[in-house]
């Protein structure tokens, strides 16, 4: 499933720092290589524990990890909104992704100029997520003087969208992004159809330094940012881009050692991937044989018969069933043919919805 999340900040916050280890981690010595698709896109596997176990258990030809995509958005100013610096590129570029990842520098460096000529996180949040609320506010605008002519008219579906478009733009002129606002299920699906930028969900990457990375929340920047982030109901992920952009160039022991002597489990990035991956709703699933044990994206709450999909459109309309088992049944029968026999393997149908974990082999008829 192609879903993106777009990494964004004011300069010199460590954004594209961040992104050269994004892309940097994909080398040929990386564990489970990625490739980058395009100058300003990067594919990075979703580091997953599981799939290690599956490969250990059935010891396929080889192992395929899922992937998940990041987006390098163009630097944005304020003003952005107006078309200021490269406002409109940016503006662009963020109506593409599915998730905003936005940088926010949480270190003081004399040598690194800050734009606004001191370290301040939260006004850094503040201008980038106004630039947002200014550009959706003027979509608004534009869509309320169309639509309420028709509401004039007694139109019901227009009076309908017309009370939405309104309730927005008193959100928006009040600086609170959609994201905010509360909108019932028929309601949400007028909104999702107006594409607003303010609508994709945010997760917060503080940027710090090298020596803050052991205990970040001594950091008073990260503080102010978690803070802020529980007002949007949003997740804060603390990296160093620094340290994660030498830490994209090891091979994977060395990757281990160089985190156990830092004191840390897993690397800034991997736990920036799970989250992008889990702000997004999604989930993986596992094929396993002796050719091949991978994992697939799906969306949480889709069905066998559209999980199936995912690997071939043939897989989705000849669908009879699905031959299932959670992970853990598999791990702890350590075969497939001992979890049949213990009756954890299960035949599922059309209307099976498809769990986070599931190992499943697809039966279908075309």
């Amino acid at each position: 499933m192609a879903l993106t999340a777009g990494i964004v900040g004011l300069p010199n916050v460590g954004k594209s720092t961040l992104f050269n280890a994004i892309t940097q981690a994909g080398a040929e010595s990386a564990n489970y290589p990625f490739c980058t698709i395009d100058p300003n896109v990067g594919i990075v596997d979703v580091p997953d524990h599981r799939l290690n176990k599956l490969t250990e258990l059935v010891k396929p030809k080889k192992t395929v990890p899922t992937h998940f995509e990041f987006t390098d958005i163009a630097g944005i100013v304020k003003g952005a909104s107006k078309g200021e610096g490269l406002g409109n590129k940016f503006l662009s570029h963020i109506r593409q992704v599915d998730a905003i990842c936005q940088v926010v520098r949480c270190f003081a460096d004399e040598n690194i100029t800050h734009v606004a000529g001191k370290v301040d996180p939260i006004a850094d949040i503040e201008t980038i997520n106004l630039e947002l609320i200014l550009a959706d506010l003027e979509s608004v605008e534009k869509r309320i003087d169309r639509v309420g002519k028709m509401a004039k008219q007694k139109d019901k579906e227009a009076t309908f969208e017309h009370e939405i478009l309104v309730k927005l733009r008193e959100a928006f002129e009040n600086e609170q992004p959609a994201r905010t606002v509360e909108f019932t299920e028929e309601q949400m699906k007028v909104v999702k159809g107006l594409h607003l930028l303010t609508i994709k969900p945010v997760l917060y990457v503080a940027n710090v330094g090298e020596e803050d990375i052991m205990d970040p929340s001594d950091n008073p920047y990260v503080q102010q940012v978690r803070e802020f982030a529980k007002k949007d109901n949003a997740e804060v992920i603390v990296i160093c881009a620094k340290i994660e952009s030498e830490i994209a160039e090891l091979d994977a022991e060395e990757k281990k050692a160089f985190l156990e002597e830092l004191g840390i489990e897993e690397s800034g990035l991997d736990q920036l991937i799970r989250a992008a991956y889990s702000l997004l709703g999604l989930a993986t699933y596992f094929t396993a044989g002796e050719q091949e044990v991978r994992a697939w994206t799906f969306r949480t709450g889709m069905k066998a018969p559209q999980c199936a999909g995912i690997i071939h459109s043939d897989f989705e309309r000849g669908f009879i069933r699905a031959e299932t088992v959670s992970y853990e049944d598999l791990l702890a029968a350590k075969t497939m043919g001992a979890a049949r026999e213990a009756g954890k393997v299960r035949l599922e149908g059309k209307d099976y919805i498809v769990k986070d974990g599931d190992v499943i082999h697809f039966r279908f008829n075309v």
